[in-house]
């Protein structure tokens, strides 16, 4: 990584499938804190997650996972709409296999 970027990125989970490295970060909070202004970095830290896997030529996407009970409040919907508008994304106490580019079993595709 002291090649690509300056400093070194430690995900809360990373996942290869398919030829795309999902990085996901994980916040549950119960008190209010620094995480507010954490959830604004995900633009710079796609960036470089981009550039360290640059070499190997894969597709990098950034999610969060986010407690629905802290987060899905109205003032948080700025910032929720800033983590899409720069080509990240999250989602609320689960992400679907789809998202991660896998199939959806046929039973959970007959019950949405």
């Amino acid at each position: 990584w002291e090649n690509k970027i300056t400093k070194q990125l430690l995900p809360d989970i990373c996942i290869f499938i398919n030829g795309t490295v999902f990085i996901i970060e994980c916040k549950f909070q119960q008190v209010g804190g620094s995480v507010d202004e954490k959830l604004q970095t995900c633009d710079f830290k796609l960036k470089q997650y981009r550039k360290l896997f640059a070499p190997l030529n894969k597709e990098v996407k950034y999610y969060y996972l986010l407690d629905k009970k802290w987060f899905d409040k109205p003032s948080y919907q700025d910032t929720l709409n800033y983590i899409i508008d720069v080509g990240c994304g999250y989602y609320f106490n689960y992400i679907p296999l789809d998202a991660l580019g896998l199939p959806i079993p046929e039973e959970e595709k007959n019950e949405s």
